[in-house]
């Protein structure tokens, strides 16, 4: 997903968004544990996609409180 569309979501949204996303990365685990995982950066995506999410979560929470 873009950060142009994730900056534009609710943090509705964007919480879940990250339930998806850590849902997906406990799959990704759990393929990889088994041997079925055929492209592990995969893991490194899911885990930059989740730190980008949070951090759009905390600007926002941010803007709240200064705004």
């Amino acid at each position: 997903m873009e950060l142009k569309k994730m900056r534009e979501m609710t943090e509705t949204e964007l919480t879940a968004e990250l339930k998806k996303m850590k849902n997906e990365l406990f799959n990704l685990r759990f393929q990889h544990v088994t041997g079925q995982l055929e492209n592990p950066i995969k893991l490194r995506d899911t885990k930059k996609q989740i730190a980008r999410v949070k951090t759009i979560i905390r600007e926002k929470e941010l803007e709240k409180v200064q705004g």
